[in-house]
């Protein structure tokens, strides 16, 4: 399996579960391996045979922006839905990390894996 990768891709979004949260933007830094098979698009050197990173991250931000929620879980659940069923990915690998959500924590956040890397 080959992997496509997108890291430190930062958003800022509200997202929280406090009151307070949900008035204010904060950021979340994402990372996002995905399984695909790249030996079509190398073999004719052709971007519309992969998985396109750009493509992927401009979703990532409209996922990020289109409906505010709780928790990173839901983010991150929601998020991996939609990127394997627009984007055909076998495996991903998410992680979404509040950097600004624990005092003395340099970042907290949940990590996913869903689909099958075999």
């Amino acid at each position: 399996m080959d992997i496509v990768f997108i890291e430190g891709l930062k958003i800022d979004t509200t997202i929280g579960y406090y009151d307070w949260e949900k008035t204010i933007k904060q950021p979340l830094i994402f990372d996002l391996q995905m399984g695909c098979d790249i030996r079509l698009a190398a073999a004719g050197d052709e971007l519309h045979k992969t998985v396109n990173y750009a493509d992927v991250a401009a979703d990532i931000e409209l996922i990020a922006q289109e409906k505010v929620v709780d928790l990173l879980e839901t983010l991150a659940e929601n998020m991996a839905q939609r990127l394997m069923q627009k984007y055909a990915i076998s495996w991903l690998r998410l992680k979404i990390n509040k950097p600004q959500a624990v005092a003395n924590a340099q970042g907290v956040g949940v990590i996913i894996e869903r689909g099958s890397k075999g």
